[in-house]
Parts: structure tokens; sequence; C-alpha cells
């Protein structure tokens, strides 16, 4: 499965992506710098009403934001290991406290850290077709 989109699009394909994948819960986003991986993530956080303001985890690592489903609040973890030397790491931050909480995890650079992800992780891969065009595809690499 996969999507290409231009950021204009980029909402839609959020709706898309949360139709197909609304029961899943841990997502790793594999892809360069500035592929847009956080701007896919921003979009699925407004799709999901998310209260909080979205930003990238790059310096704090793990960003927490709350939204409301059915009348029930929910979590959803935005998490970039960027900066993570190894999975030791990745688990002295909490990123494994998150990955098997129950919430929603968001995966920026899941290739740091890959032995602490759940076997149902869902892994995308981002590419870039153009300045203003991505592709967004489900698969093992």
């Amino acid at each position: 499965m996969e999507w290409i989109f231009t950021l204009s699009q980029v909402h839609q394909t959020a709706i898309q992506f949360w139709m197909v994948f609304a029961t899943a819960k841990i997502f790793a986003f594999h892809g360069a710098i500035a592929s847009g991986k956080t701007t896919f993530i921003h979009a699925l956080c407004d799709v999901k009403k998310v209260k909080d303001v979205v930003g990238s985890p790059t310096f704090s690592i793990i960003n927490e934001y709350a939204y409301s489903e059915n009348e029930t609040e929910k979590k959803i973890f935005h998490i970039d290991l960027y900066r993570l030397k190894d999975e030791q790491e990745a688990i002295r931050a909490g990123v494994e406290d998150c990955l098997y909480s129950g919430h929603v995890c968001m995966v920026e650079w899941p290739e740091k850290a890959p032995s602490v992800f759940p076997a149902d992780t869902v892994h995308f891969y981002i590419e870039v077709v153009d300045e203003q065009t991505r592709k967004l595809r489900i698969g093992n690499n």
C-alpha cells in the first residue's frame, strides 16, 4: 500500500491513513532528513484533533499529545529517536514505556532502536518524489 501526495493533499491523506489504520497503535516512520515525517505526523494529529501544539520532539525525544475519541481522553506519543546513540538510550528515555502503554505512538528514526518495537508495529517509508510531493508506503524496507 502506498500514498503519493503533495503538501496540499497531506490532510486528506492523513484522513485516509486513519481510515485504514483505525485500530493500529504503533507506527514507525522511516525516511531521510526533511522527507516529511514530522509534517505527516502533524497532519495525523490534526485529523485526531489533538489539543496540544504539535512539534518536532528532536530535542525532547518524546512529546505527548491529548485528544478525545468517543468522549474518551486519549494520548498520542510522538517520539523522535534521531539524537539517540543506541537502544539502551531509548530505554532510559522511556521509549519502551510509551510503546507498550496502549496509546498511539508515532516514531521517527525507528532504525536507531529496532529491537524495542513490538511485533505489531506498522512501518512506513516516506520518500521525496519532488519538492512538493511525497510517497508514503507500508513495508519492511
